[in-house]
């Protein structure tokens, strides 16, 4: 079994090399399709002998993703964010699923844990965060770019055992500013399924978000972290909901 690793990036000179790092001996080759980066990224990247770097207009996830899939050499693809890494868990439950003689034709997942202002955090909603990322590249591809791109197939799910490491936020102006980001992405999906503004949504599912996740998926264990994410969070909900009132009175 041989594996191949794509990956989308723009800009990520701050991730890519840990994420690189960590596929060194697990994957075969990696991919990287990047969308206009004018940082280091491609310098990084290049440094390893392994990596192919592409460069491709930003057609949103989805499109951006099959792309890559499409220009790998091997069978199995393993699906990656700039921004993530394989633990040595992971890493070793992959190496194990290289080695075997009989390949089960199934997508593979497995948990992420993410690292929010520098704390791993495994309440709130946050932990286990499945992802289903190791799938044979002629079964699965992925679709829906507006929002979140998934991964579509109909052969059955196996579980892999250890953490893909998300690094995501360094600082809460990072979280506000990529949570407006979706709650304009959101605002805009509802807006084209011609969803109608009214204040009770806008108002109880922001409560209820942060309700839900400080009190119900236990946030509050996280402290001040678990506090401000959850609080940040309730904020995009009410952000969405006031971004598409003004969509509404735009059209």
């Amino acid at each position: 079994m041989k594996i191949s690793s794509v990956i989308i990036t723009l800009n990520e000179e701050f991730h890519i090399e840990r994420c690189l790092k960590s596929l060194i001996g697990v994957v075969d080759e990696v991919i990287i399709v990047d969308s206009g980066s004018i940082d280091n990224t491609q310098k990084i990247a290049e440094s390893y002998s392994f990596v192919k770097f592409v460069k491709k207009d930003w057609e949103g996830y989805s499109k951006t993703k099959n792309y890559g899939n499409e220009l790998v050499k091997f069978d199995w693809i393993l699906s990656i964010d700039a921004d993530e890494a394989l633990s040595s868990e992971l890493q070793q439950s992959i190496l194990e699923l290289k080695n075997k003689k009989n390949q089960e034709l199934c997508v593979y997942e497995f948990n992420r844990i993410t690292n929010y202002c520098g704390q791993w955090i495994r309440y709130a909603g946050w932990y286990p965060d499945k992802k289903q990322r190791l799938f044979p590249k002629n079964y699965a591809k992925w679709q829906g770019d507006f929002v979140h791109e998934i991964l579509v197939f109909q052969i059955p799910v196996r579980f892999l055992k250890g953490d893909l490491l998300h690094y995501s936020y360094q600082n809460f102006i990072q979280h506000k500013e990529k949570t407006l980001k979706y709650a304009h992405l959101h605002a805009q999906q509802l807006s084209i399924q011609g969803k109608k503004f009214n204040y009770f949504k806008q108002y109880f599912s922001s409560f209820f978000v942060f309700f839900k996740m400080y009190f119900l998926k236990l946030g509050f264990l996280e402290g001040k972290l678990g506090w401000k994410l959850c609080w940040i969070s309730a904020w995009g909900a009410y952000k969405k909901y006031e971004i598409l009132k003004k969509l509404i009175e735009k059209s």
